[in-house]
């Protein structure tokens, strides 16, 4: 008993000096190892290309969005938004989630003669992400004078980056991963 009340001392004594106390939390540890921040991102120049696609993939450490385009990714803005708006009306799309992320592509779903090249089946669910751990929706704002807009419900306002990948072929991906955690 006396040597458990010795080591008891010596702890306290040790957390009142401040041996013992963890140190702070750095901002350079993050979840995952990442180090992506949750401001906007962009791309500066108007897309040749056209949208053909709009997917969605879980990972370990994030949720991942691809859009894919018939040629190359020049333009976009990515970021966070109070409100998902549809384009060329500016009507508010519903969207699950505590925090929503607006992806626009300047860049159109439809050709030179104004044929559709991406029609989503479902504008309100592009895909089923119910067991999604950061995304909660996926929706389409739609495409109007050069301009395609996607929208992401999160879990909360978190990490993101942005990418832009060659291929397949003559296409190329604009890739959107959103931590699951900060």
């Amino acid at each position: 008993m006396k040597k458990l009340l010795i080591w008891l001392t010596a702890l306290l004594m040790a957390v009142g000096l401040g041996i013992l106390v963890p140190g702070p939390a750095s901002a350079a540890t993050s979840y995952c190892g990442l180090q992506w921040g949750s401001l906007a991102k962009a791309g500066p120049d108007f897309s040749t290309a056209s949208v053909t696609n709009v997917r969605t993939g879980q990972h370990y450490c994030f949720d991942r969005m691809v859009i894919d385009l018939n040629g190359p990714v020049k333009g976009y803005t990515v970021g966070y938004v109070s409100d998902i708006t549809q384009d060329g009306s500016g009507a508010i799309i519903p969207v699950r989630g505590g925090a929503r992320l607006q992806l626009t592509l300047k860049a159109p779903a439809y050709d030179q003669n104004g044929n559709a090249t991406y029609s989503p089946r479902n504008r309100t669910e592009l895909s089923n992400v119910s067991a999604y751990q950061t995304f909660r929706q996926a929706v389409y704002a739609g495409s109007f004078e050069g301009y395609t807009t996607v929208g992401v419900g999160v879990r909360a306002r978190l990490p993101f980056r942005v990418l832009t990948l060659d291929g397949p072929g003559s296409g190329s991906r604009l890739v959107v991963d959103v931590a699951h955690f900060w």
